[in-house]
């Protein structure tokens, strides 16, 4: 009887242990009892669909084309401040996108810095802008453009990685940059990307479970935005943001999760492998880093610039994480990536 009884609470104990790691099933868009799908999307090779964004000069007539690729709980909708006049003057047309499980694209279990690349040269034949683009991405949605330096160099006009994110686990990181950047987060998140990096099947528990916390920046932490980001957040405030409520739509585990995990996986690739992929000077890759920025530790991607002297590093003094929406910063961001 006592053998029975113990078989039954383990039993009991392995359903409700898989119940809590196991995440819920996405709405996808577009099927029964999910969100509808509002904007234009584009359907690739594997069957599922990327939504997106034009904006700016007509692609058929743009002297530059830039895919922008959004950063973590943000989506195609965002809006970046430059002016129309500037627009015109360089001759830009925008390419925004929701990453896979953001907005209205499709969610991706497989989700990973090269399916991001592939993703975007997808996108960009799918909608014939050409044989070369730029690539603009910022924070979380600056992986993409590492994995777009890594496997799709040959479609690049210039990269620029706008306060992006770091990988605490690149193997040619020196323990001492690592560890030192990885100390000023901080203990939930240094728990989260722990988790992220090691135990990815137990992190879906981690970001529900209630007796730790776990991510900041999503429980709300205003701590993580200096001076300047506070500047900008409050004039953005000012102007209620379009798409914010189709972001997170498909699931919060979809968009949200799958970012940070992909992020924090093992990639196929060292950072340190990279070529340059402009060895004839015919285009650029430039990296912008915050000096306030409390989000993402500069000490790493300083290094990355020092071994990486191809890449043009920008250090900001009076910057912070949201350097992007500075109107300023974003119009230098984009004449240094166009003009050099």
């Amino acid at each position: 009887m006592f053998a029975a009884i113990a078989v039954a609470l383990a039993a009991g104990l392995l359903s409700w242990a898989y119940q809590t790691i196991k995440p819920p099933p996405p709405k996808i868009c577009g099927s029964p009892g999910g969100p509808r799908i509002t904007s234009p999307r584009v359907k690739l090779s594997d069957g599922r669909h990327l939504a997106y964004r034009e904006m700016g000069v007509p692609k058929e007539e743009a002297k530059h084309k830039i895919i922008v690729i959004h950063g973590f709980d943000d989506s195609k909708d965002l809006s970046l401040p430059v002016s129309q006049e500037t627009i015109e003057e360089l001759s830009i047309y925008f390419l925004f996108f929701d990453r896979a499980g953001y907005g209205e694209s499709d969610p991706y279990p497989s989700r990973s810095v090269k399916s991001e690349a592939y993703d975007i040269q997808e996108l960009a034949d799918q909608l014939q802008i050409g044989s070369k683009f730029y690539v603009i991405g910022m924070s979380m949605g600056a992986y993409p453009v590492y994995g777009c330096l890594k496997y799709i160099p040959h479609r690049l006009s210039g990269a620029s990685l706008v306060v992006p994110f770091v990988h605490y686990w690149w193997p040619s990181l020196p323990a001492n940059i690592s560890r030192e950047g990885f100390q000023t987060l901080c203990t939930a998140d240094q728990r989260t990307f722990q988790v992220a990096h090691h135990t990815p099947r137990l992190f879906y528990w981690w970001m529900t479970q209630k007796w730790f916390p776990s991510l900041s920046i999503m429980a709300g932490n205003m701590n993580l935005f200096s001076p300047p980001d506070m500047e900008i957040i409050k004039k953005l405030s000012e102007t209620p943001k379009v798409g914010q409520e189709k972001v997170r739509q498909q699931g919060v585990h979809e968009s949200l999760h799958r970012d940070i995990l992909a992020g924090y996986a093992k990639w196929e690739f060292d950072i340190m492998d990279i070529s340059n992929p402009f060895p004839d000077n015919e285009g650029s890759v430039h990296l912008w880093q915050g000096y306030e920025d409390r989000i993402i530790p500069l000490q790493i991607n300083r290094y990355i610039a020092e071994k990486l002297p191809w890449i043009h590093y920008h250090e900001v003094p009076d910057a912070g994480h949201l350097m992007l929406f500075k109107t300023e910063l974003c119009e230098a961001i984009l004449r240094a990536l166009l003009l050099g």
